[in-house]
């Protein structure tokens, strides 16, 4: 097991926590000590420009103490687009995993949902999408005519693998999706719905699953309810359409919840990847634990 583990947040964590938004050039970095970059561009929230020191860490939490090798990983990186916390000491990033978007060959690295399950996508979708999201988080206006068209337009194709002939669609529905439930659009239920039935295409479901957060319409329910009783759907899956789910309040569901949950996946949930992976500790619930605790809010 890694040294230092921890408990990675969301990408809404990271980009609520954070105070300005920006577009830098890495031109120091110390794993220890942090790194001097240089902001060229501000787009989102307290406007910064030229050198800021990112010596710290707003968003770790530390499975366990060993604290000395939580550090910084900017190697490698040129350029990137970072989620600043102003700090008494300088500036901080959310975790050594999250917080920052490197870019290669104008494609950045992007997290829209969890830093385990990041997408490649070109920086002109990038930067319009994420300062959206950025500002509504934040109770700015952002634009609104550019998140249309692109959500519309990209979910009307039809839901793309992650192969190398579909790779660029499947990543650009994953931020529409994404987006969509960042910002809370409720107007994409019928164009959401091929993608949460697509029991083969896990990133896709899991999208679609957390886009109907804002849409608590008794299609979007009983859709999500067809998610757990499914085998086919993956228990990953079923944690977020029980999430979605909450998000509803729906108590005229929880006689039918309750009967689900009695015969409900008991086996340990996840992430998933490399134990080794300083963010093994991230917790998942299993999905008769997330059904019980929904029941119980009801």
């Amino acid at each position: 097991m890694y040294a230092a583990t921890w408990d990675e947040p969301w990408q809404e964590t990271v980009i609520k926590e954070s105070g300005s938004f920006v577009l830098a050039r890495v031109t120091t970095f110390d794993p220890k000590k942090g790194a001097i970059i240089n902001v060229l561009r501000t787009l989102a929230g307290a406007p910064l420009a030229g050198p800021v020191e990112v010596s710290g860490f707003y968003s770790l939490h530390l499975c366990n103490e060993a604290g000395e090798e939580a550090g910084f990983r900017f190697e490698g990186i040129d350029s990137c687009y970072v989620f600043l916390q102003k700090t008494a000491a300088g500036y901080a990033i959310a975790t050594p995993t999250s917080g920052f978007a490197a870019i290669k060959h104008s494609k950045v690295a992007a997290t829209y949902r969890h830093s385990y399950h990041q997408a490649l996508v070109p920086q002109s979708v990038y930067e319009p999408t994420m300062t959206a999201i950025f500002q509504h988080y934040h109770g700015q206006p952002y634009d609104a005519d550019y998140i249309n068209k692109f959500v519309s337009s990209t979910l009307a194709l039809a839901p793309a693998r992650r192969n190398s002939a579909e790779q660029a669609t499947f990543f650009l529905q994953h931020v529409a999706l994404e987006t969509t439930y960042h910002l809370g659009l409720t107007t994409y239920c019928t164009a959401i719905l091929p993608f949460l039935r697509d029991t083969t295409n896990f990133h896709a479901q899991v999208s679609a699953t957390r886009a109907l957060a804002a849409t608590a319409t008794p299609e979007a329910k009983q859709q999500l309810i067809k998610v757990l009783t499914r085998k086919s759907d993956r228990d990953f899956v079923k944690v977020q359409a029980v999430w979605t789910l909450a998000a509803y309040h729906p108590t005229e569901l929880k006689h039918e919840l309750a009967k689900i949950a009695k015969g409900a996946s008991a086996q340990s949930n996840g992430f998933g990847g490399n134990d080794m992976d300083p963010r093994s500790c991230t917790q998942i619930p299993t999905v008769k634990e997330a059904l019980d605790a929904l029941v119980a809010q009801l």
